[in-house]
């Protein structure tokens, strides 16, 4: 069994063209040991060179709401009053950190969801309450 670390695009393409031939070997057997490694290295030279950028806080959030069958105003008593949910929604304001926690615990949104590219320092900047 042939396996290398994936260094450069060519390794990687390579990697993907034998993740395509081993594609639907069974598993304990050479072909499908082969694949599961390779799935591995190739998931792992894809987290580091092709990141994924969180969804847009806002975003995450309507999508809960939608998924929910939630209304806005059913978000008040994690965010505030419908002004300041209106607010949030068309993005004039921030999620504070205490609104994140509340929304995470109560409508299981990731927190990276939540908290999108914030700089760390901007959340633990902020006068939070425990939820």
């Amino acid at each position: 069994m042939d396996i290398y670390q994936i260094k450069t695009e060519v390794d990687y393409k390579k990697a993907l063209s034998e993740i395509e031939n081993l594609w639907g070997s069974k598993e304990n057997t050479k072909e499908g040991d082969k694949l599961d490694i390779l799935l591995v290295l190739v998931e792992a030279y894809e987290e580091k060179h092709y990141p994924v950028d969180p969804p847009d806080p806002v975003e995450a959030l309507r999508f809960r709401v939608e998924q929910m069958d939630l209304s806005r105003k059913d978000l008040e008593p994690f965010i505030g009053k419908r002004g300041r949910v209106s607010e949030i929604f068309n993005h004039q304001r921030n999620l504070t950190l205490n609104m994140i926690k509340k929304l995470h615990f109560n409508l299981h949104i990731p927190l990276e969801s939540l908290i999108g590219n914030a700089p760390v320092a901007d959340l633990e900047a902020q006068n939070c309450q425990p939820v």
